[in-house]
Protein backbone atom coordinates (compact mmCIF):
# COMPACT_ATOMS: atom_id res chain seq x y z
CA UNK A 1 0.00 0.00 0.00
CA UNK A 2 1.16 3.71 -0.82
CA UNK A 3 1.53 6.78 0.76
CA UNK A 4 -1.72 8.21 -0.89
CA UNK A 5 -3.83 5.09 0.05
CA UNK A 6 -2.94 5.35 3.45
CA UNK A 7 -3.55 8.85 3.62
CA UNK A 8 -7.26 8.52 2.43
CA UNK A 9 -7.90 5.80 4.73
CA UNK A 10 -7.03 7.71 7.43
CA UNK A 11 -8.79 11.33 5.93
CA UNK A 12 -12.26 9.95 7.92
CA UNK A 13 -10.61 9.36 11.23
CA UNK A 14 -8.72 12.95 11.10
CA UNK A 15 -11.73 14.63 9.83
CA UNK A 16 -13.84 13.55 13.38
CA UNK A 17 -11.51 13.33 15.61
CA UNK A 18 -10.95 17.11 16.93
CA UNK A 19 -7.37 17.18 16.48
CA UNK A 20 -5.70 20.41 17.31
CA UNK A 21 -2.05 19.77 16.09
CA UNK A 22 -0.08 19.35 13.32
CA UNK A 23 1.72 15.71 12.84
CA UNK A 24 4.58 14.60 9.64
CA UNK A 25 4.83 10.86 9.10
CA UNK A 26 8.37 10.43 6.98
CA UNK A 27 8.45 7.14 5.72
CA UNK A 28 11.72 8.22 3.73
CA UNK A 29 11.78 7.39 0.09
CA UNK A 30 8.16 6.61 -0.34
CA UNK A 31 6.71 10.05 1.30
CA UNK A 32 4.78 11.61 3.86
CA UNK A 33 1.17 11.94 5.35
CA UNK A 34 0.76 15.48 7.18
CA UNK A 35 -2.03 15.97 8.74
CA UNK A 36 -2.72 19.30 10.12
CA UNK A 37 -5.89 19.52 12.51
CA UNK A 38 -8.55 18.31 9.92
CA UNK A 39 -6.76 18.21 6.91
CA UNK A 40 -4.63 15.23 5.15
CA UNK A 41 -1.90 16.12 3.13
CA UNK A 42 1.06 13.79 1.05
CA UNK A 43 2.76 17.17 0.06
CA UNK A 44 5.85 17.86 2.50
CA UNK A 45 5.46 20.66 5.38
CA UNK A 46 6.24 21.97 8.64
CA UNK A 47 4.79 20.30 11.71
CA UNK A 48 4.84 20.22 15.39
CA UNK A 49 5.61 16.68 15.38
CA UNK A 50 7.69 14.28 12.82
CA UNK A 51 7.41 10.35 13.47
CA UNK A 52 9.65 8.66 11.03
CA UNK A 53 8.99 4.92 10.36
CA UNK A 54 8.75 2.74 7.32
CA UNK A 55 5.80 2.65 4.93
CA UNK A 56 5.27 -0.80 6.51
CA UNK A 57 5.06 0.13 9.62
CA UNK A 58 3.02 3.36 9.19
CA UNK A 59 0.40 0.37 7.32
CA UNK A 60 0.76 -1.58 10.00
CA UNK A 61 0.01 1.20 12.68
CA UNK A 62 -2.93 2.94 11.14
CA UNK A 63 -4.25 -0.69 10.97
CA UNK A 64 -4.29 -1.10 14.37
CA UNK A 65 -1.83 -3.96 13.84
CA UNK A 66 1.17 -2.67 15.44
CA UNK A 67 1.50 -0.54 18.95
CA UNK A 68 3.08 2.51 18.66
CA UNK A 69 4.63 2.25 22.25
CA UNK A 70 6.49 -0.78 20.98
CA UNK A 71 7.50 0.02 17.73
CA UNK A 72 9.36 3.36 19.21
CA UNK A 73 10.45 1.01 22.58
CA UNK A 74 11.71 -1.40 19.40
CA UNK A 75 13.20 1.51 17.47
CA UNK A 76 10.93 0.87 14.25
CA UNK A 77 9.06 4.52 15.07
CA UNK A 78 11.22 7.73 15.59
CA UNK A 79 9.69 11.13 16.95
CA UNK A 80 11.12 14.60 16.68
CA UNK A 81 9.27 17.60 17.77
CA UNK A 82 6.92 17.77 20.50
CA UNK A 83 6.37 13.91 21.85
CA UNK A 84 2.87 15.19 23.81
CA UNK A 85 1.63 15.60 19.85
CA UNK A 86 2.63 12.21 19.15
CA UNK A 87 0.99 11.04 22.17
CA UNK A 88 -2.29 12.37 21.24
CA UNK A 89 -2.29 10.73 18.21
CA UNK A 90 -3.59 7.37 19.77
CA UNK A 91 -7.14 9.23 19.82
CA UNK A 92 -6.82 9.01 15.33
CA UNK A 93 -5.46 5.84 15.49
CA UNK A 94 -7.26 3.87 18.36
Amino acid sequence: MGVQEIADRIKSRVASAGFEHSVKFDTGSDGVIVIDGATVSTADAPADCTIRLSLDDLDSLIAGDLNPTMAFMAGKLKVEGDMTVAMALSQLLG
